[in-house]
């Protein structure tokens, strides 16, 4: 009798033992994390972004569970500084024990947390950032959705040039990593066009003053001009430009591509372009599921939703389709495997779909033109792949 005592122990030990195998994932939950911008510069982007994602974990739970497993969100503000991004990283992976970290917003603060969280095998999972780093150089533990701000640049701008019978194309720019792919990708678009770069000014990050740098365009004759900026050094550079009686065609990436413009710069900003990958959810003129999810947006965060929350809700939407298909053995191993094989289809939100392979971690590389007319962001142009 005494004997089979171990022996019943080990049974009823053994299934709890099999759980714990995998960190953020038990019989009845998934752990998942998340680092967003909660009090910072860009505080606005990462609430939003968190409340889209708290929607669709909210949504699933509601309404059922993966293979018997809810969702749990765990959000760690970073503050927008790569070294707060770094702790929060550590105590999301070695206190919490995620299962897994997505959404995490801002190419600096991410390239600063990935180690952290590839040091204890997590998955870091479709991050809020166009930066070709976030699937570059290929890793197991990497994945992205958003085509890339070289990509989106180098892809629209022939199309968009050529329209506009541009003669001189030329740059501003953010001194910075995204300011220089932006550089990049409009240098890579003129090769392709057999074109020079008209000319090239750059600012600091945090600047408000551009009335320098608009100068300097204006002399040099320019005709199109290519922002690299995102929300205050948009607004300010264009508005300079139009006190000064300066009119080319403005286009900027999808970092400019926010209802902020238009709600802080106004009539001024009619008439620029910005490559996007989802449409903002103006809600008088969405579809009819579109305005149904706003409203129930509206309905739990008191606010209307944004560009934001739809990357976040998406995001999380995306990492249910792939835990489902994974199955009841979730281990960051089977996840992988799972992703690698992944397709999602267009969503309601407009996206162009994605796929991912064991050599290609990077969703999709479209995008599409949409310019700010009447003060709102209207799609001009077919996805461009």
């Amino acid at each position: 009798m005494h004997a089979r005592i171990p022996l019943v122990l080990a049974a009823a030990l053994a299934l709890p033992a099999a759980w714990a195998q995998q960190q953020g994932v038990s019989k009845t939950e998934i752990l998942v994390g998340t680092i967003q911008d909660i009090s910072g510069p860009l505080a606005g982007y990462g609430k939003q972004a968190r409340n889209g994602m708290l929607l669709r974990v909210e949504e699933l739970n509601e309404q059922g569970s993966v293979h018997g497993r809810k969702l749990k969100l765990l959000a760690e503000d970073s503050g927008y500084d790569p070294k707060r991004a770094v702790l929060a990283a550590q105590k999301l992976v070695n206190q919490d024990k995620v299962f897994i970290v997505a959404g995490h917003l801002g190419t600096a603060q991410n390239l600063a947390a990935m180690p952290v969280q590839f040091d204890k095998n997590i998955v870091n999972f479709l991050p809020i950032t166009a930066a070709r780093e976030m699937y570059e150089p290929l890793h197991r533990l990497k994945y992205s959705f958003a085509a890339t701000y070289y990509d989106q640049i180098r892809m629209a701008l022939p199309g968009l040039a050529k329209e506009k019978g541009a003669k001189k194309v030329c740059t501003i720019y953010q001194d910075d990593d995204f300011g220089l792919e932006v550089q990049r990708g409009t240098e890579a678009a003129l090769k392709a066009m057999n074109m020079e770069l008209g000319e090239k000014t750059s600012f600091k990050r945090g600047a408000t003053d551009f009335s320098s740098q608009v100068a300097r365009l204006k002399a040099a004759g320019c005709d199109f001009v290519v922002l690299g900026t995102i929300i205050r050094e948009t607004i300010g550079t264009i508005a300079e430009a139009r006190k000064t009686g300066f009119s080319p065609t403005f286009f900027a990436s999808s970092a400019a591509y926010t209802d902020l413009i238009h709600k802080l710069g106004g009539k001024p900003m009619d008439g620029m372009y910005a490559t996007m990958t989802v449409l903002h959810p103006y809600l008088d003129e969405a579809s009819q599921p579109v305005r149904f999810w706003a409203n129930k947006y509206k309905t739990r965060f008191n606010e209307d939703p944004t560009v934001f929350s739809v990357y976040g809700y998406n995001i999380i939407d995306q990492l249910v389709q792939a835990l489902q298909k994974t199955g009841p053995n979730l281990t960051t191993d089977s996840f992988v495997k799972t992703m690698d094989t992944m397709r999602y289809e267009p969503d309601m939100f407009g996206s162009a779909g994605s796929d991912y392979s064991p050599t290609k971690h990077l969703g999709s590389t479209a995008s599409r033109l949409s310019q700010l007319q009447d003060g709102r962001w209207k799609v001009v142009s077919d996805y461009v792949k």
